[in-house]
């Protein structure tokens, strides 16, 4: 049976498939491709469960007579819009489709309902391939660092044991103000490396330079590559709803992951299978105020982030 597993985005989301690919290709005689865009294929570069990766073309055309070329049995739809209906569509391939649940998460996010079940974003994917005799194996994500690398060269000599703090992320209201991320890391028991991208850079200059040599800024100076191998060096990571810190996650580390104005109940993307973790978020009556995150507070206030408890954080990740 060749199978074609379609996933466009975005980071943390296909991160979440892998388990999907490996489950799969536990079925006899299978061959699993996977779709998804180019800027993503770092994902699965490497994966060993993963007969072939197709990518995304500039026109959509092109990628639906690569589709029908490879003669697939069966199409598994994890991304479910309009470019894939047109996907399956115009091949006319049997298909099975992730049931986004739109309807439910509107509701739930507009009127503070809890309609969806706080069930993990794996598991709801299973779900799509369950008739097929799929079976959850109840193993971390995968992710699979494409070079060797070594800690002695990309931190300084004091950061041989090191906690690891994902600052990065894509809107404002999943990052944490940089004043409680000073207070955070002066109380952490190991020194502390920084991690995220050009766009924090900045962030991680302040908090670096108001604690001093005990954290090091690594944010826009590693390769997501270099990130990924820190974060499986780390001795713990703390991160905001960010996709290098659902990453960490395949290497089985301490997590503790820091929300904001969303809610892993919603999104199904809590720690997944890591044996230990923290999710840590305020209960707030304005909070979720967005699936995905916000440029700015819509109330001004931002106590999603400014009133979470640091000493819940500090003695998970100094025990």
């Amino acid at each position: 049976m060749k199978i074609l597993v379609i996933r466009f985005s975005s980071m943390g989301d296909i991160i979440y498939t892998t388990p999907v690919v490996r489950c799969l290709k536990q079925l006899p005689d299978v061959e699993v491709h996977f779709l998804t865009k180019p800027a993503f294929r770092y994902i699965y570069d490497n994966n060993p469960y993963l007969d072939k990766l197709l990518l995304l073309k500039e026109s959509l055309s092109d990628t639906i007579t690569e589709i029908k070329a490879e003669n697939y049995d069966l199409i598994v739809d994890l991304h479910s819009n309009l470019r894939t209906a047109i996907i399956k569509l115009r091949t006319g391939i049997k298909s099975t489709t992730y049931n986004k649940q739109r309807v439910s998460k509107w509701l739930s996010l507009k009127f503070k309902l809890k309609l969806v079940e706080p069930v993990h974003l794996v598991e709801r994917y299973l779900k799509t391939i369950k008739f097929l005799g799929v079976v959850n194996d109840n193993l971390p994500i995968d992710y699979y660092i494409k070079k060797d690398h070594s800690v002695a060269k990309l931190l300084p000599p004091s950061h041989k044991k090191f906690m690891a703090f994902v600052i990065g992320a894509t809107h404002f209201t999943k990052r944490m103000p940089n004043e409680k991320v000073i207070s955070i890391c002066r109380q952490m028991r190991l020194p502390v490396v920084l991690l995220g991208g050009n766009d924090v850079k900045e962030n991680g200059d302040i908090i670096a330079k108001a604690v001093g040599p005990y954290v090091y800024n690594a944010c826009g100076i590693t390769t997501l590559d270099e990130s990924v191998y820190l974060v499986s060096k780390a001795e713990a990571v703390v991160g905001f709803d960010t996709g290098l810190t659902h990453i960490a996650e395949a290497f089985n580390k301490p997590i503790a992951s820091i929300w904001g104005s969303t809610v892993p109940e919603l999104l199904g993307v809590q720690p997944y299978m890591v044996k230990k973790s923290l999710t840590a978020g305020v209960t707030l009556p304005c909070r979720p105020c967005s699936k995905f995150g916000q440029a700015a507070c819509p109330l001004g206030h931002f106590k999603c982030m400014t009133e979470i408890d640091e000493r819940e954080i500090i003695n998970f990740t100094n025990n």
